[in-house]
């Protein structure tokens, strides 16, 4: 893998609407053994991409090379790639390889379909192919793959402005907090839940933005790791924490709660899959009782989001599609054993029913407030209407 490279102004964005600022190479947040890298680029000498394997991590860091968009369908699909933001940037590469294969309507048509159909409460997934297709249709056959590969390094540049963007916003509620507590020899103790960080985008991340943003202020913050089964994607966050620097502790799924009633927690910070227009939010089952908890407990809950995770057309969380996935993930879990080697193993008896939902739904009303990239806003239709008036007519 390359080092990243500068990629241009993104300010202006005909696609965005509105101004975001350059993002250089400097100002890029991740590295891994010293050298920074985005989850998903364009691979050198060829029409193909290159991911980061996720279902490798934590104890390997792979990369694996995705030359069809059947590939890259099946590496969101089996969450080798996962996270709102880089599933649709991937959806967007998988648009581009179909079309360097063949740039037909109907195989146009066919990879839309295949990408749309892979990850369903996700709303980026649909928002990329949505760009996709209307950046491509217009053109002659033969322009279409070099389009397309274009719209698609623009679209995952964008969401690395995004993300930054949202981190700044969210440093000042970081620094907010800090100046609350009431022992200033306390650490700012951050709880989050499944896995919202630069793994689940481009670059940066969406919850973890601020994160990083403040402990590279030095704001000494802690973070509550969730586990988050069943994927135990706490996992990802402890590895990601742990290559940056910053002091984190992984607790169970259920321990939230218990720490909040002691004190322990300043605030909470989640991502989300899709917010709709009123302010609910979809995210990683369990970020409900997260919520609870903190409302329970006075505690601020915080959620980050880039702009195309919000659905203007469903007005209510209950209408949000909640993906259900395979069951093993539940019976049976992944890990390294004594001697090196990946395993998994069955958790329960065979033949042990057990269900899957991917996702839930937190009310608005549980929601402090919303991290954008435009700023932040009461969890509310008025709110995120205050950042995104273009969106007032429907």
């Amino acid at each position: 893998m390359r080092r990243a490279k500068s990629f241009g102004s993104l300010s202006s964005s005909r696609s965005l609407g509105y101004e975001l600022p350059l993002v250089s190479a400097e100002q890029f947040n991740v590295k891994v053994q010293g050298r920074s890298y985005r989850t998903i680029w364009p691979a050198a000498g060829g029409r193909a991409v290159e991911i980061i394997d996720q279902t490798q991590l934590p104890h390997a860091f792979a990369t694996l090379r995705l030359e069809s968009a059947a590939a890259v369908a099946d590496a969101i699909r089996s969450m080798r790639v996962r996270g709102a933001p880089l599933i649709g940037a991937a959806a967007a590469y998988g648009v581009a390889l179909a079309m360097a294969e063949d740039p037909s309507d109907s195989a146009l048509a066919r990879a839309l379909a295949m990408l749309g159909a892979t990850r369903p409460t996700a709303v980026n997934l649909r928002w990329a192919l949505d760009r996709m297709g209307a950046a491509v249709r217009p053109l002659a056959v033969a322009a279409r793959a070099d389009a397309a590969f274009a719209e698609a390094g623009r679209l995952a540049d964008e969401d690395v402005a995004i993300n930054a963007a949202i981190g700044a916003h969210g440093l000042g509620l970081l620094r907010a907090a800090r100046e609350k507590q009431k022992n200033r020899g306390d650490r700012l103790n951050i709880l989050t839940h499944c896995n919202a960080g630069w793994l689940a985008g481009v670059d940066w991340g969406t919850a973890l933005a601020p994160v990083y943003r403040a402990h590279d202020e030095g704001i000494p913050v802690h973070v509550w790791v969730d586990e988050t089964r069943p994927r135990v994607q706490g996992a990802l966050t402890a590895w990601e924490l742990a290559a940056h620097g910053i002091p984190h502790t992984v607790i169970v799924d259920n321990a939230g709660g218990h720490l909040m009633q002691h004190g322990l927690v300043d605030l909470c910070i989640v991502g989300t899959d899709r917010t709709t227009r009123n302010g609910d939010v979809a995210n990683k089952i369990g970020t409900y009782l997260k919520a609870l908890a903190a409302h329970d407990n006075g505690v601020p809950f915080y959620v980050g989001l880039p702009g195309p995770t919000i659905d203007w057309s469903i007005a209510r969380g209950c209408d949000i599609p909640i993906e259900e996935r395979a069951p093993e993930e539940v019976t049976s879990i992944a890990g390294r054993t004594p001697d090196g080697a990946i395993a998994s193993v069955a958790v329960y008896p065979a033949g042990t029913l057990a269900a899957n939902y991917g996702f839930d739904v937190t009310p608005a009303r549980l929601v402090t407030a919303l991290i954008t990239e435009r700023g932040v806003c009461p969890a509310s239709e008025a709110g995120l209407l205050s950042l995104y008036p273009e969106r007032g007519n429907g």
